[in-house]
């Protein structure tokens, strides 16, 4: 079976990692966050892994930055709404720790391919 561009890419494996712990620890959500939490928080992660792969479809390294940076984005907005999560006790401390280890090394590597990207960009390249 083929493989894509993105699926070689190690930051989008990791935030698929994190796409499946998010869907687990929210499940254990309230029933009346289904629709509100729940949802913001899995449409955020999902965004982060969505924006790397359908960023590294463009053709041009600009193209490709400015996906990588709404990845972040939506990076950002998951720990604000984890933060959030934590204080309403819907996860533990540690599950907030534990996400936060994700949310650094998967920021890192966003920023890493960003820069890439655009360097490569700037060099001349589409």
């Amino acid at each position: 079976m083929k493989e894509y561009s993105f699926e070689k890419l190690g930051v989008w494996k990791e935030s698929r990692k994190l796409s499946l712990k998010i869907y687990r620890l929210t499940a254990k959500f309230p029933v009346e966050e289904r629709y509100v939490l729940t949802s913001q928080m899995r449409r955020a992660v999902t965004s982060v892994c969505s924006n790397l792969a359908e960023g590294v479809s463009r053709i041009s390294f600009k193209d490709q930055a400015r996906f990588s940076e709404i990845s972040f984005g939506s990076l950002m907005e998951l720990l604000c709404q984890a933060i959030l999560s934590s204080d309403l006790l819907f996860i533990t401390n540690d599950e907030l720790n534990d996400l936060r280890k994700d949310v650094d090394t998967i920021g890192y590597q966003i920023n890493e391919l960003k820069k890439s990207q655009l360097e490569r960009y700037t060099s001349g390249n589409l």
